[in-house]
């Protein structure tokens, strides 16, 4: 079962709720299609991008402004936040 639909993991949530930590993540496909960032923050009032952390291949782990999951960016990433473990 994966991040995106394990709920003792992630659970859903809209893109305008994301907070630190939250995940976008693309689900479909396969190990070398599926794909997770890691949001840190808005970039502007209106939304229309991001920071977040990524690992890329090649390029190690960046942190760089991202538009996934938002409109005319990549529609397939969807919001999700992780689930407490523990107290």
């Amino acid at each position: 079962m994966g991040l995106a639909t394990n709920r003792d993991i992630t659970r859903p949530l809209s893109v305008g709720e994301l907070k630190p930590g939250d995940l976008l993540i693309d689900a479909s496909g396969d190990n070398n299609t599926r794909h997770v960032v890691i949001f840190e923050k808005w970039n502007n009032d209106a939304h229309s991008s991001y920071t977040a952390y990524e690992q890329r291949g090649d390029h190690g782990t960046d942190h760089r402004t991202l538009t996934y999951g938002l409109p005319g960016g990549d529609a397939e990433f969807k919001p999700y936040r992780p689930v407490k473990f523990g107290d």
